[in-house]
């Protein structure tokens, strides 16, 4: 017989209360080779992961470059997978062949941003500080009003 709230005192594998006794999450963390193999900007945002020895699908992921088109699309897939090299040089610093695919990347990044505000306005609040006013900002459309094939 368990006490008055009819529960065992004790937990065994795999059955208790929450929290005390359930186990909520088992990580694995894969280890990162240097120089590995990398995927393609946007196949790397599709994939939530820069590296393949990294994917771990989870979910169903969208394409991203059909959700937000083209132009943004490849922007936030180059910012991506500046992120991603940025967390593997954090790790693994010695690498000079991905420092040097970081600096082509952020070349690239910087280039598409500016192409990209040209014809579409700032990105950031902080791209506003370039603008004529702070209307640049707050006008239309802003990326979620787009839908595929074009605007709302």
């Amino acid at each position: 017989m368990y006490p008055d709230n009819n529960m065992p005192n004790t937990c065994g594998d795999a059955c208790g209360t929450m929290p005390e006794c359930a186990p909520l999450a088992v990580p694995y963390v894969p280890f990162q080779q240097t120089n590995p193999k990398r995927y393609s900007q946007q196949d790397a945002l599709n994939n939530g992961t820069l590296f393949p020895g990294l994917n771990l699908p989870f979910r169903v992921k969208p394409d991203a470059a059909k959700v937000m088109g083209g132009a943004l699309a490849e922007l936030q897939a180059l910012e991506f997978v500046l992120v991603e090299l940025g967390l593997y040089l954090d790790t693994h610093q010695g690498d000079a062949e991905a420092f040097e695919l970081y600096k082509q990347y952020a070349a690239m990044e910087k280039e598409a941003r500016e192409k990209y505000e040209a014809m579409n306005g700032p990105v950031t609040q902080m791209a506003t500080a370039n603008a004529k006013t702070w209307a640049a900002w707050l006008s239309e459309p802003w990326p979620w009003n787009y839908q595929e094939g074009g605007m709302k």
